[in-house]
Protein backbone atom coordinates (compact mmCIF):
# COMPACT_ATOMS: atom_id res chain seq x y z
CA UNK A 1 0.00 0.00 0.00
CA UNK A 2 1.27 3.46 -0.95
CA UNK A 3 0.33 6.82 0.52
CA UNK A 4 -0.66 9.02 -2.42
CA UNK A 5 -2.36 11.87 -0.56
CA UNK A 6 -1.65 15.56 -0.21
CA UNK A 7 -0.33 17.88 2.50
CA UNK A 8 -2.13 21.15 3.19
CA UNK A 9 0.44 23.17 5.10
CA UNK A 10 -1.52 26.42 5.03
CA UNK A 11 -5.09 25.65 6.11
CA UNK A 12 -6.01 27.24 9.43
CA UNK A 13 -9.80 26.98 9.49
CA UNK A 14 -11.76 23.78 8.92
CA UNK A 15 -15.45 24.77 9.06
CA UNK A 16 -14.99 26.62 12.32
CA UNK A 17 -12.28 24.38 13.79
CA UNK A 18 -8.91 26.13 14.02
CA UNK A 19 -6.22 23.92 12.49
CA UNK A 20 -3.04 25.42 13.87
CA UNK A 21 -0.81 22.77 12.30
CA UNK A 22 -2.51 22.35 8.91
CA UNK A 23 -3.69 18.93 7.76
CA UNK A 24 -3.23 16.09 5.30
CA UNK A 25 -5.73 14.57 2.91
CA UNK A 26 -4.73 10.94 2.85
CA UNK A 27 -5.42 8.68 -0.09
CA UNK A 28 -4.04 5.16 -0.43
CA UNK A 29 -3.09 3.04 -3.40
CA UNK A 30 -3.17 -0.73 -2.88
CA UNK A 31 -1.28 -2.64 -5.52
CA UNK A 32 -2.73 -6.15 -5.47
CA UNK A 33 -4.02 -8.16 -8.42
CA UNK A 34 -6.72 -5.50 -8.55
CA UNK A 35 -5.09 -2.11 -8.14
CA UNK A 36 -7.31 -0.03 -5.85
CA UNK A 37 -7.40 3.63 -4.91
CA UNK A 38 -8.98 4.47 -1.56
CA UNK A 39 -10.42 7.99 -1.47
CA UNK A 40 -9.28 11.10 -3.29
CA UNK A 41 -8.22 14.51 -1.97
CA UNK A 42 -9.49 18.08 -1.79
CA UNK A 43 -10.01 19.52 -5.26
CA UNK A 44 -6.98 21.92 -5.39
CA UNK A 45 -4.65 18.97 -4.72
CA UNK A 46 -5.75 16.75 -7.62
CA UNK A 47 -2.43 16.93 -9.42
CA UNK A 48 -0.51 16.10 -6.27
CA UNK A 49 -2.61 12.95 -5.94
CA UNK A 50 -2.20 11.95 -9.60
CA UNK A 51 1.53 12.66 -9.51
CA UNK A 52 2.00 10.44 -6.48
CA UNK A 53 0.03 7.65 -8.15
CA UNK A 54 2.11 8.05 -11.29
CA UNK A 55 5.30 7.64 -9.22
CA UNK A 56 4.11 4.09 -8.45
CA UNK A 57 2.14 2.94 -11.50
CA UNK A 58 0.44 4.27 -14.59
CA UNK A 59 -2.78 5.73 -13.14
CA UNK A 60 -4.75 3.99 -15.89
CA UNK A 61 -3.84 0.66 -14.31
CA UNK A 62 -6.22 1.37 -11.40
CA UNK A 63 -9.02 -1.21 -11.44
CA UNK A 64 -11.15 -0.05 -8.48
CA UNK A 65 -11.80 3.23 -6.70
CA UNK A 66 -13.34 3.06 -3.22
CA UNK A 67 -14.84 6.14 -1.59
CA UNK A 68 -14.99 5.67 2.17
CA UNK A 69 -16.26 9.21 2.80
CA UNK A 70 -18.02 11.72 0.53
CA UNK A 71 -16.99 14.93 2.30
CA UNK A 72 -15.31 17.26 -0.24
CA UNK A 73 -11.88 17.15 1.41
CA UNK A 74 -11.81 13.48 0.32
CA UNK A 75 -13.97 13.58 -2.80
CA UNK A 76 -13.42 17.06 -4.22
CA UNK A 77 -11.53 15.76 -7.24
CA UNK A 78 -12.91 12.21 -7.14
CA UNK A 79 -14.80 12.30 -10.43
CA UNK A 80 -11.98 14.12 -12.23
CA UNK A 81 -9.67 11.33 -11.09
CA UNK A 82 -12.21 8.73 -12.22
CA UNK A 83 -12.37 10.41 -15.63
CA UNK A 84 -8.56 10.32 -15.86
CA UNK A 85 -7.95 6.73 -14.77
CA UNK A 86 -11.15 5.05 -16.07
CA UNK A 87 -11.38 2.33 -13.38
CA UNK A 88 -13.51 -0.77 -13.92
CA UNK A 89 -15.68 0.01 -10.90
CA UNK A 90 -16.22 2.66 -8.25
CA UNK A 91 -17.58 1.68 -4.83
CA UNK A 92 -19.13 3.56 -1.92
CA UNK A 93 -21.57 2.85 0.89
CA UNK A 94 -25.28 3.03 0.15
CA UNK A 95 -25.45 6.49 1.71
CA UNK A 96 -22.16 7.36 0.04
CA UNK A 97 -23.66 6.77 -3.41
CA UNK A 98 -26.47 9.20 -2.54
CA UNK A 99 -24.09 11.77 -1.05
CA UNK A 100 -21.76 11.73 -4.06
CA UNK A 101 -24.73 12.18 -6.38
CA UNK A 102 -26.02 15.09 -4.31
CA UNK A 103 -22.61 16.75 -4.23
CA UNK A 104 -21.48 16.36 -7.83
CA UNK A 105 -24.57 15.54 -9.90
CA UNK A 106 -22.68 13.05 -12.05
CA UNK A 107 -24.11 10.04 -13.89
CA UNK A 108 -20.95 7.98 -13.34
CA UNK A 109 -21.99 4.62 -11.90
CA UNK A 110 -21.00 4.15 -8.27
CA UNK A 111 -21.70 0.68 -6.90
CA UNK A 112 -23.26 0.60 -3.44
CA UNK A 113 -21.68 -1.91 -1.05
CA UNK A 114 -23.51 -3.22 1.99
CA UNK A 115 -22.27 -3.43 5.54
CA UNK A 116 -20.17 -6.57 5.91
CA UNK A 117 -19.83 -7.12 2.16
CA UNK A 118 -16.43 -8.22 0.87
CA UNK A 119 -14.51 -7.51 -2.31
CA UNK A 120 -11.69 -9.70 -3.61
CA UNK A 121 -8.72 -7.56 -4.63
CA UNK A 122 -6.65 -10.60 -5.55
CA UNK A 123 -4.49 -11.61 -2.61
CA UNK A 124 -6.34 -9.20 -0.34
CA UNK A 125 -9.91 -9.24 0.91
CA UNK A 126 -11.61 -5.89 1.51
CA UNK A 127 -14.46 -5.95 4.02
CA UNK A 128 -16.73 -2.91 4.17
CA UNK A 129 -17.98 -1.74 7.55
CA UNK A 130 -20.64 0.94 7.62
CA UNK A 131 -19.85 3.55 10.27
CA UNK A 132 -22.81 5.85 9.84
CA UNK A 133 -22.48 9.15 11.67
CA UNK A 134 -18.74 8.73 12.23
CA UNK A 135 -19.04 11.42 11.31
CA UNK A 136 -21.34 11.61 8.25
CA UNK A 137 -24.22 9.29 7.25
CA UNK A 138 -22.11 7.90 4.37
CA UNK A 139 -19.02 7.09 6.45
CA UNK A 140 -17.49 3.66 5.90
CA UNK A 141 -14.37 1.80 7.03
CA UNK A 142 -12.59 -0.74 4.84
CA UNK A 143 -10.72 -3.61 6.50
CA UNK A 144 -8.00 -5.51 4.65
CA UNK A 145 -8.04 -8.85 6.44
CA UNK A 146 -4.75 -10.35 5.30
CA UNK A 147 -2.84 -7.18 6.17
CA UNK A 148 -4.80 -6.57 9.41
CA UNK A 149 -5.14 -3.02 8.16
CA UNK A 150 -8.05 -0.67 8.76
CA UNK A 151 -8.71 2.23 6.39
CA UNK A 152 -10.68 4.34 8.83
CA UNK A 153 -11.59 7.50 6.83
CA UNK A 154 -12.03 10.33 9.39
CA UNK A 155 -11.88 8.04 12.42
CA UNK A 156 -8.59 8.00 14.38
CA UNK A 157 -7.33 10.99 12.43
CA UNK A 158 -6.05 14.45 13.25
CA UNK A 159 -5.39 17.73 11.50
CA UNK A 160 -1.61 17.75 11.30
CA UNK A 161 0.48 18.70 8.27
CA UNK A 162 3.70 16.73 8.46
CA UNK A 163 6.24 15.11 6.17
CA UNK A 164 6.34 12.11 8.53
CA UNK A 165 3.82 9.46 7.51
CA UNK A 166 3.77 7.31 10.65
CA UNK A 167 2.76 8.13 14.20
CA UNK A 168 5.89 6.59 15.71
CA UNK A 169 7.93 9.28 13.94
CA UNK A 170 6.06 12.07 15.75
CA UNK A 171 6.36 13.27 19.35
CA UNK A 172 3.70 11.84 21.68
CA UNK A 173 2.75 15.25 23.05
CA UNK A 174 1.91 16.54 19.57
CA UNK A 175 -0.02 13.37 18.74
CA UNK A 176 -2.05 13.62 21.94
CA UNK A 177 -2.75 17.32 21.41
CA UNK A 178 -3.98 17.05 17.85
CA UNK A 179 -5.83 13.73 18.17
CA UNK A 180 -7.74 14.97 21.23
CA UNK A 181 -8.56 18.28 19.53
CA UNK A 182 -9.80 16.37 16.51
CA UNK A 183 -12.03 14.09 18.56
CA UNK A 184 -13.39 16.98 20.62
CA UNK A 185 -14.21 19.14 17.60
CA UNK A 186 -15.32 16.49 15.10
CA UNK A 187 -16.40 13.24 16.73
CA UNK A 188 -17.56 14.14 20.24
CA UNK A 189 -21.26 14.43 19.26
CA UNK A 190 -21.11 10.87 17.93
CA UNK A 191 -19.47 9.22 20.92
CA UNK A 192 -22.32 6.73 21.32
CA UNK A 193 -21.59 5.50 17.79
CA UNK A 194 -17.88 5.20 18.63
CA UNK A 195 -18.73 2.95 21.58
CA UNK A 196 -21.00 0.81 19.40
CA UNK A 197 -18.23 0.50 16.83
CA UNK A 198 -15.80 -0.82 19.43
CA UNK A 199 -18.41 -3.28 20.69
CA UNK A 200 -18.93 -4.50 17.16
CA UNK A 201 -15.22 -4.83 16.39
CA UNK A 202 -14.73 -6.76 19.63
CA UNK A 203 -17.54 -9.18 18.74
CA UNK A 204 -16.23 -9.70 15.22
CA UNK A 205 -12.74 -10.38 16.57
CA UNK A 206 -11.13 -8.10 14.01
CA UNK A 207 -7.36 -7.88 14.46
CA UNK A 208 -5.93 -4.44 13.72
CA UNK A 209 -2.20 -3.89 13.34
CA UNK A 210 -2.30 -0.76 11.19
CA UNK A 211 -4.81 2.11 11.06
CA UNK A 212 -4.76 4.35 8.00
CA UNK A 213 -6.99 7.41 8.54
CA UNK A 214 -7.88 10.11 6.03
CA UNK A 215 -6.15 12.86 8.06
CA UNK A 216 -2.84 12.80 9.90
CA UNK A 217 -0.30 10.02 10.39
CA UNK A 218 -0.75 6.28 9.96
CA UNK A 219 -0.88 4.28 13.20
CA UNK A 220 1.38 1.23 13.41
CA UNK A 221 3.45 0.79 16.57
CA UNK A 222 1.28 3.31 18.44
CA UNK A 223 -2.06 2.02 17.16
CA UNK A 224 -3.05 0.60 20.54
CA UNK A 225 -2.55 4.07 22.00
CA UNK A 226 -5.13 5.82 19.80
CA UNK A 227 -7.61 2.95 20.17
CA UNK A 228 -7.38 3.19 23.96
CA UNK A 229 -7.79 6.97 23.84
CA UNK A 230 -10.92 6.72 21.69
CA UNK A 231 -12.45 4.18 24.05
CA UNK A 232 -11.89 6.61 26.93
CA UNK A 233 -13.07 9.75 25.13
CA UNK A 234 -16.21 8.01 23.92
CA UNK A 235 -17.27 7.25 27.49
CA UNK A 236 -17.43 11.02 28.18
CA UNK A 237 -16.87 10.57 31.90
CA UNK A 238 -16.72 13.77 33.98
CA UNK A 239 -13.39 14.60 35.58
CA UNK A 240 -12.53 17.01 38.38
CA UNK A 241 -11.43 19.67 35.88
CA UNK A 242 -13.43 22.88 35.69
CA UNK A 243 -13.21 25.03 32.58
CA UNK A 244 -13.97 28.72 33.07
CA UNK A 245 -14.97 30.23 29.73
CA UNK A 246 -15.49 33.97 29.59
CA UNK A 247 -14.97 37.30 27.91
CA UNK A 248 -14.48 40.64 29.59
CA UNK A 249 -14.78 44.36 28.82
CA UNK A 250 -12.92 46.22 31.57
CA UNK A 251 -11.45 43.19 33.41
CA UNK A 252 -14.14 42.91 36.09
CA UNK A 253 -15.35 39.59 34.71
CA UNK A 254 -11.75 38.49 34.26
CA UNK A 255 -11.01 39.19 37.94
CA UNK A 256 -14.03 37.14 39.01
CA UNK A 257 -12.92 34.27 36.76
CA UNK A 258 -9.50 34.15 38.38
CA UNK A 259 -10.96 34.08 41.88
CA UNK A 260 -13.46 31.35 40.94
CA UNK A 261 -10.51 29.29 39.66
CA UNK A 262 -8.66 29.86 42.95
CA UNK A 263 -11.66 28.46 44.80
CA UNK A 264 -11.73 25.38 42.55
CA UNK A 265 -8.07 24.65 43.20
CA UNK A 266 -8.37 25.30 46.94
CA UNK A 267 -11.07 22.63 47.14
CA UNK A 268 -8.96 20.02 45.33
CA UNK A 269 -10.19 20.46 41.78
CA UNK A 270 -8.41 21.48 38.61
CA UNK A 271 -9.17 24.77 36.90
CA UNK A 272 -8.48 25.88 33.35
CA UNK A 273 -9.22 29.49 32.41
CA UNK A 274 -10.18 30.14 28.81
CA UNK A 275 -10.48 33.91 28.27
CA UNK A 276 -11.92 34.34 24.80
CA UNK A 277 -9.65 37.23 24.00
CA UNK A 278 -6.93 34.65 23.47
CA UNK A 279 -8.75 31.34 22.92
CA UNK A 280 -10.60 30.06 19.87
CA UNK A 281 -13.88 28.14 20.03
CA UNK A 282 -12.01 24.96 19.08
CA UNK A 283 -9.62 25.49 22.03
CA UNK A 284 -12.66 25.53 24.32
CA UNK A 285 -14.03 22.36 22.73
CA UNK A 286 -10.71 20.59 23.22
CA UNK A 287 -10.54 21.62 26.88
CA UNK A 288 -14.14 20.51 27.40
CA UNK A 289 -13.34 16.95 26.27
CA UNK A 290 -11.58 16.18 29.57
CA UNK A 291 -13.61 18.31 31.99
CA UNK A 292 -16.56 17.87 34.30
CA UNK A 293 -17.85 21.40 34.78
CA UNK A 294 -18.42 24.45 32.61
CA UNK A 295 -18.43 27.91 34.19
CA UNK A 296 -19.55 30.74 31.91
CA UNK A 297 -18.84 34.43 32.34
CA UNK A 298 -19.84 37.57 30.47
CA UNK A 299 -20.57 41.17 31.28
CA UNK A 300 -23.87 42.54 30.02
CA UNK A 301 -23.63 44.35 26.69
CA UNK A 302 -26.73 45.99 25.24
CA UNK A 303 -28.98 43.69 27.22
CA UNK A 304 -27.11 40.57 26.12
CA UNK A 305 -23.81 38.72 26.33
CA UNK A 306 -20.57 39.48 24.53
CA UNK A 307 -20.48 38.14 20.94
CA UNK A 308 -17.48 35.89 21.57
CA UNK A 309 -19.31 34.06 24.35
CA UNK A 310 -22.39 33.61 22.13
CA UNK A 311 -20.17 32.17 19.39
CA UNK A 312 -18.60 29.60 21.70
CA UNK A 313 -21.95 28.56 23.15
CA UNK A 314 -23.41 27.94 19.70
CA UNK A 315 -20.42 25.75 18.90
CA UNK A 316 -20.39 23.85 22.20
CA UNK A 317 -24.10 23.06 22.08
CA UNK A 318 -23.61 21.29 18.78
CA UNK A 319 -20.71 19.22 20.10
CA UNK A 320 -22.78 17.81 22.99
CA UNK A 321 -20.00 17.10 25.48
CA UNK A 322 -21.99 14.90 27.90
CA UNK A 323 -19.18 14.90 30.46
CA UNK A 324 -20.01 18.52 31.34
CA UNK A 325 -22.51 17.79 34.10
CA UNK A 326 -22.48 20.87 36.32
CA UNK A 327 -21.79 24.55 35.86
CA UNK A 328 -22.25 28.10 37.06
CA UNK A 329 -22.36 31.63 35.65
CA UNK A 330 -20.87 34.98 36.55
CA UNK A 331 -20.33 38.46 35.18
CA UNK A 332 -20.42 42.19 35.73
CA UNK A 333 -23.02 44.74 34.67
CA UNK A 334 -23.59 48.45 34.66
CA UNK A 335 -27.34 49.11 34.82
CA UNK A 336 -29.36 46.12 33.60
CA UNK A 337 -27.54 42.81 34.14
CA UNK A 338 -29.29 40.41 31.73
CA UNK A 339 -26.16 38.36 30.94
CA UNK A 340 -26.50 35.95 33.86
CA UNK A 341 -30.07 34.96 32.96
CA UNK A 342 -28.97 34.34 29.37
CA UNK A 343 -26.01 32.22 30.47
CA UNK A 344 -28.18 30.23 32.90
CA UNK A 345 -30.61 29.50 30.08
CA UNK A 346 -27.74 28.33 27.88
CA UNK A 347 -26.53 25.91 30.54
CA UNK A 348 -30.06 24.53 30.79
CA UNK A 349 -30.24 23.98 27.04
CA UNK A 350 -26.99 22.03 27.25
CA UNK A 351 -28.33 19.81 30.03
CA UNK A 352 -25.85 21.20 32.57
CA UNK A 353 -26.96 21.67 36.17
CA UNK A 354 -26.22 25.17 37.41
CA UNK A 355 -24.84 25.49 40.93
CA UNK A 356 -25.36 29.23 41.14
CA UNK A 357 -24.19 32.61 39.96
CA UNK A 358 -22.20 35.65 41.03
CA UNK A 359 -22.59 39.16 39.65
CA UNK A 360 -20.83 42.45 40.19
CA UNK A 361 -22.10 45.95 39.60
CA UNK A 362 -19.26 47.50 37.59
CA UNK A 363 -16.20 46.41 39.60
CA UNK A 364 -16.29 43.47 42.05
CA UNK A 365 -15.65 44.42 45.67
CA UNK A 366 -14.48 42.20 48.54
CA UNK A 367 -17.93 40.65 49.07
CA UNK A 368 -18.34 39.68 45.40
CA UNK A 369 -14.83 38.26 45.25
CA UNK A 370 -15.50 36.21 48.38
CA UNK A 371 -18.69 34.89 46.77
CA UNK A 372 -16.72 34.07 43.61
CA UNK A 373 -14.23 32.00 45.56
CA UNK A 374 -17.05 30.24 47.41
CA UNK A 375 -18.68 29.38 44.09
CA UNK A 376 -15.42 27.83 42.88
CA UNK A 377 -15.16 25.75 46.04
CA UNK A 378 -18.76 24.60 45.65
CA UNK A 379 -18.21 23.47 42.06
CA UNK A 380 -15.04 21.52 42.87
CA UNK A 381 -16.64 19.83 45.88
CA UNK A 382 -19.63 18.81 43.77
CA UNK A 383 -17.40 17.26 41.12
CA UNK A 384 -15.30 15.40 43.67
CA UNK A 385 -18.46 14.10 45.37
CA UNK A 386 -19.71 12.70 42.05
CA UNK A 387 -16.43 10.89 41.48
CA UNK A 388 -16.53 9.40 44.97
CA UNK A 389 -19.90 7.70 44.34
Amino acid sequence: MYWVGAIDWGIRNFHGYQTAHGTTYNAYLVVADKVTLFDAVKAPFKWELLSRIASVIDPREIDFVISNHAEPDHSGCLFEVIDAVQPDKVFASTMGVKALKAHYHRDTEVVAVRDGETLDLGGLTATFLETRMLHWPDSMFTYLKEAKLLLSQDGFGMHLATSERFAEQIDDALLDLESSRYYANILAPYSAFVTKLFDRVDKLGIEIETIAPDHGPIWRAKGARILQQYRGWAKQKPTNKVIVVYDTMWNSTDLMARVIAEGVVAAGGKAELLPLGGNHRSDVAAAALTAGALVLGSPTLNGGILPGVADVLTYLKGLKHRNLVIGAVFGSYGWSGESLKILEAQLGEMGIESLGSVKANYVPGPDVLADSRTLGVKIAEALLARQAV
